[in-house]
């Protein structure tokens, strides 16, 4: 990208900041919600990419249910980066942030979050992200959250210093476990957006229907450094400029220590914790993004999935014979609906009453 498309990227952002800045944060999510709608309109590949990933997550829905779950998605989107990114310094304080932010279902996380011990702090692109990190450093939390940079160099940043006005400390730059280890060794608590495509190379393990990648570092520095894993996320509210803090999971320790394979559970947990996340708030998920991008080897070659990973998924405490029979199968074939409706009984329905009625029946 060169210096004048970042420049007029840049300006068109600090533009749109500058003329939404005198009007209350709800009015401007209506507007950014209409971006969205045009953004969809247009956007038909990526429209396209989220329409298969919700009938891959819930599939037997009607395609107006489709339709639904994506526009709401990508007006939820719009307004976390024209609204809720700018609204946030000058609307939430250490004096008022629980009249935008209440705490869930966090309970059984605050005395890993309270504690001085290290901790480590997942969630997806579910919610909003941004405001999680932002609420947790302003209220006292030692936070650091590792975030990939932004290809324009002005808007990351403008971002960024918005991120860190709280005092949550953010890591951008790839290759930064050295440091990320030093923040865990002092103390810190670390926070990532665990739901990216990792790549080839990744660890495949069960994500809805199908396999997707998932980095090895959560685990790995889990693993090594003995340390919990929160998991968790903020949903917004009624469409507001509102936020519910909630935890899907607490990964401890001793939940992996006797484990065949701890670093494919844990990857494997708090990526069902995600889901649990997303099966919450659907609305609110980024289904834009390439989770599912990235295929594994036996995928690549048309082999079947061989034993040694059979084995693997076998062993995960929450796997049944048809959920492995779904995640044998290639990305391309059909999900079956029967199937990921017996799994979905015990799994978390959505909380936003217009959204309920979309899940898989039981």
């Amino acid at each position: 990208m060169g210096i004048a498309t970042e420049l007029s990227q840049y300006a068109a952002a600090r533009t749109v900041a500058a003329l939404l800045s005198p009007f209350d944060p709800d009015q401007n999510l209506e507007t950014a919600r209409a971006f969205g709608s045009l953004y969809a309109r247009l956007g038909a590949k990526r429209r396209a990419r989220a329409c298969a990933g919700v009938a891959r997550a819930f599939p037997g829905l009607a395609p107006a249910a489709e339709q639904a779950i994506v526009d709401a998605s990508i007006g939820h989107m719009f307004g976390i980066f024209m609204v809720d990114a700018f609204a946030m310094p000058r609307t939430i304080g250490r004096e008022n942030w629980n009249e935008r932010v209440r705490l869930g279902n966090v309970g059984k996380a605050m005395r890993h979050l309270t504690s001085p011990k290290p901790c480590l702090f997942v969630t997806g692109h579910v919610g909003n992200w941004e405001i999680l990190g932002y609420v947790l450093a302003l209220v006292g939390f030692k936070m650091t959250a590792l975030a990939r940079p932004l290809d324009n160099r002005f808007l990351n940043d403008w971002l960024l210093g918005v991120r860190q006005r709280t005092g949550l400390k953010v890591i951008t730059k790839w290759g930064a476990t050295d440091e990320v280890q030093r923040v865990i060794e002092s103390g810190g608590k670390v926070g990532f957006i665990a739901d990216q495509n990792a790549g080839n190379d990744g660890l495949f393990v069960p994500f809805f229907s199908r396999l997707a990648s998932t980095y090895k570092s959560i685990p790995l520095l889990a693993l090594r450094y003995e340390l919990p894993i929160v998991c968790g996320y903020a949903r917004r509210l009624d469409g507001a400029f509102r936020y519910e803090m909630r935890v899907t999971d607490v990964i401890e320790p001793e939940d992996w220590r006797d484990a065949p394979d701890p670093v494919f559970l844990v990857g494997a947990r708090f990526n069902r914790a995600i889901e649990w996340m997303v099966r919450e708030s659907p609305e609110q998920y980024l289904w834009v993004h390439r989770r599912w991008n990235s295929r594994p080897k036996h995928e690549r070659v048309g082999e079947a999935i061989p034993g040694r990973l059979r084995h693997k998924l076998e062993s995960l405490p929450w796997m049944t014979p048809e959920l492995l029979s779904e995640l044998s199968k290639p990305i391309t074939d059909p999900v079956d609906c029967a199937t990921m409706a017996h799994i979905a009984r015990s799994a978390p329905r959505a909380l936003d009453p217009r959204f309920t009625t979309l899940a898989p029946e039981s």
